[in-house]
């Protein structure tokens, strides 16, 4: 039973995402995170490309084999007299809107640059995400064990691509086989590198920093003196850190290190408990549900972390987990209050209530019973189709956040079984990953094949592989006639009836998903160009919130 109260509790939680373009360390600095948090002993064997990596958050058959993650992961660790929540993110493009919802769950976001690489094209679309959600960032260049761009470079690129002004905390001492450590800008403090072999059992004590004007015996000649020159200009060129310019989305702090080499790790998780905000006031409104007679208005109101009642919303879905119980679980973000084991929380937008008797903090796939949460933790909720992603719950039941976006694919196929007589058995196969927001589920209202869309190609196969995985269903993906999906509802001008009547004379071309909203598959971009300025009255949209 914590002795704190409410507003103190929310005030020690630090909710973070890790992201980045493929490749750039993201999954090994999540293993060394949790190595320097003190939640695991020994880093898992990173290995060289082509073989298994082994890695806590990845957890599922295809991450193991292609050594990438393609599906959000939740960790949870105490540290320092903090809780860290850390969401891991998938950094393939492919799976971008798995990245989107995890990041609504976030107040802060780690963004992981290759120091050879600099910003990458994901890391532009991750970043412009934080930048829609007001999402503060901290940056990390990682990889500095290995030949990296000039630092300069490197900050002068994230200033004019991303406008972000970066203030450097650490400097590096050169890269690759050059790199002799990094100082600390303003203090003159010099932390000394020492190489590290990749998967090695123990984390090696690093040596202790000091001052850079008494660690000559790290450096050969002249390269002392270059570096504290470095430092000097860096100090009269770039801004000092401002912690509110950095809460407000306009600066990010800028750590150096490798991920690999465990380098820089202990220096980024303190700046994360530093200085990553605590879970913050969020806007939601109170709405009765559906079902209700003569329900009050929506009213919009603020939901404090510290405030009693307990609320929050599912952000990701994820079954199976456990092959061998076929479990489904919700994963809750928790706003507000106090939750304790057995409680009863209601959703919002069906009236139903749920006892959650065996709430589960994670730790990847692993998992333990939570006895209690707070603001800012992530719990799941074990559920057999109660629960889909963009769910509000609460103890009232009247408290509704706004809802997570559903995105139009950019890929549609159709899906059939081999075997015929399983036809059930993949609807319900694949109802089930739509819910989970694997992909998008779409039935024609002529015919009776599935057309699944998804962002990406790799996201078809990762459900082929899930399939045949854990459901024993052999699939086929087929070319579908359609080249996009649009959701329809009535325009500005429009109504119901102009729904109405442009189903009926499009008839072939409608589906439905599924929540059963009606949806135009075009068989061009120029067809629904073509068609939206015949129908003036209809809105053909790339989004759906659900919530």
């Amino acid at each position: 039973m914590s002795s704190l109260t409410l507003p103190e509790e929310a005030a020690r939680r630090r909710t973070f995402a890790i992201i980045a373009h493929p490749d750039a360390g993201k999954t090994t600095l999540t293993e060394h995170i949790l190595l320097a948090g003190g939640a695991i002993r020994a880093a898992g064997a990173v290995r060289a490309r082509g073989e298994n990596r082994r890695t806590r958050s990845d957890w599922m058959k295809i991450e193991k084999e292609r050594g990438i993650s393609v599906s959000a992961s939740v960790m949870t660790f105490e540290h320092d007299g903090k809780m860290f929540n850390l969401l891991d993110t998938p950094g393939h493009e492919d799976f971008s809107e798995d990245t989107y919802r995890t990041l609504t769950a976030a107040d802060c976001a780690i963004m992981v640059l290759d120091a050879a690489k600099g910003i990458e094209p994901q890391t532009l679309k991750l970043f412009e995400v934080c930048r829609l959600r007001d999402i503060p960032i901290i940056t990390f260049i990682n990889k500095l064990d290995r030949e990296a761009q000039d630092p300069m470079a490197l900050l002068d690129d994230i200033a004019s691509r991303l406008q972000l002004d970066p203030a450097p905390i650490w400097w590096p001492a050169e890269s690759g086989n050059r790199l002799r450590g990094m100082v600390e800008v303003g203090t003159g403090r010099f932390q000394p590198y020492t190489r590290k072999a990749a998967g090695s059992a123990e984390d090696p004590e690093h040596p202790p920093a000091l001052p850079l004007d008494q660690a000559a015996q790290y450096f050969e000649a002249g390269e002392q003196d270059n570096l504290a020159e470095a430092v000097e200009l860096v100090e009269g060129g770039y801004p000092a850190f401002d912690r509110q310019a950095f809460l407000e989305g306009h600066m990010t702090p800028v750590l150096w290190g490798s991920a690999l080499r465990h380098f820089g790790i202990d220096e980024l998780l303190k700046a994360i408990g530093d200085w990553a905000p605590a879970p913050k006031v969020m806007k939601a409104k109170k709405e009765s549900p559906p079902e209700t007679r003569n329900a009050p208005a929506p009213v919009e109101t603020e939901v404090e972390p510290g405030s009693n009642e307990v609320t929050g919303f599912v952000f990701k879905v994820q079954a199976n987990m456990d092959p061998n119980h076929r479990d489904r679980i919700a994963m809750f973000r928790m706003a507000s209050g106090a939750f304790k084991r057995g409680m009863k929380l209601k959703v919002q937008n069906t009236g139903k209530s749920l006892s959650v008797n065996a709430p589960i903090m994670f730790f990847a796939s692993d998992r333990e019973l939570a006895d209690d949460a707070f603001a800012g933790d992530v719990i799941g909720i074990p559920n057999h189709g109660v629960l889909r992603v963009g769910d509000s719950l609460s103890e009232s039941g009247v408290v509704r956040f706004a809802g997570l976006p559903n995105f139009a694919p950019e890929i549609l196929q159709r899906v059939r079984v081999k075997d015929p007589l399983k036809a059930k058995h993949l609807k319900k196969a694949l109802e089930g990953l739509a819910e989970e927001g694997v992909t998008q589920l779409f039935r024609p209202e002529i015919g009776s094949d599935f057309i699944v869309g998804a962002v990406g190609q790799l996201q078809f196969e990762v459900m082929a592989d899930r399939l045949g995985e854990e459901y024993g269903l052999d699939v086929v993906f087929e070319p579908s006639p359609y080249a996009e999906a649009r959701w329809i509802a009535p325009g500005a001008e429009g109504s119901d009836a102009d729904v109405e009547d442009f189903s009926g004379k499009y008839r072939p071309q409608m589906a439905r998903d599924i929540d059963q909203a009606p949806v135009f598959l075009a068989k061009s971009s120029w067809e629904t160009g073509y068609v939206g300025e015949r129908f003036p009255k209809i809105a053909f949209t790339k989004t759906k919130e659900r919530g």
